[in-house]
């Protein structure tokens, strides 16, 4: 192996390092509490170091949500998966999107909540925002009726997801009726 590959590998494993430090203490404290300070001094590099990776907050937020959107697409991939007619893939991807937004609250925030400084449904969109997006439209598109945009509908049952979630999440909506919230939106939104 040469020095520039060592290099490159040993560069790509402190960023690596500092955005799964970054996602741990925002899981753990919250965003709040990342700063390119405390992340130095847990992985025990310099702050220059840092930022040789990351500009800033913003950037890592932005590299939290990439590895999250493409965990939430495999998640929903596997649960769509498993189903076997258009109801229970439509309800599989509901509760996996749901159980991915419980289950990872900062990686959610840092996906639909917070800047990190991507590009959403646009050109330059990252790969795996797209990807996720599409994990989505693969399952909807054959239940979005006659007349209807796939992906129109697909933005519009996300959004449904989203607002269920963020609800739930914040104590708006109480978390016992979430199964019951799922079967509506699938009964009615999809028509299933």
């Amino acid at each position: 192996m040469s020095v520039q590959e060592r290099k490159q590998r040993e560069r790509a494993s402190r960023e690596r390092l500092i955005v799964a430090t970054a996602r741990e203490l925002a899981e753990q404290q919250g965003w709040d509490a990342v700063t390119t300070r405390r992340l130095a001094e847990r992985i025990e590099y310099s702050q220059p170091v840092l930022y040789s990776h990351f500009r800033g907050k913003r950037e890592i937020i932005g590299a939290v949500a990439l590895q999250g959107a493409t965990e939430m697409a495999v998640a929903m991939r596997a649960a769509t998966a498993a189903a076997d007619d258009p109801r229970a893939r439509v309800t599989a991807l509901a509760r996996a999107y749901l159980a991915f937004a419980e289950r990872h609250p900062a990686v959610y925030d840092a996906l639909f909540q917070l800047d990190g400084g991507l590009a959403y449904a646009r050109e330059d969109t990252p790969e795996p925002l797209k990807d996720a997006f599409a994990a989505l439209l693969e399952c909807l598109s054959e239940v979005a009726g006659d007349g209807v945009r796939p992906e129109l509908f697909t933005e519009t049952f996300w959004a449904s997801l989203h607002g269920l979630a963020t609800l739930t999440r914040a104590g708006r909506l109480p978390p016992e009726d979430t199964a019951r919230r799922t079967e509506l939106l699938v009964d009615r939104l999809a028509m299933l």
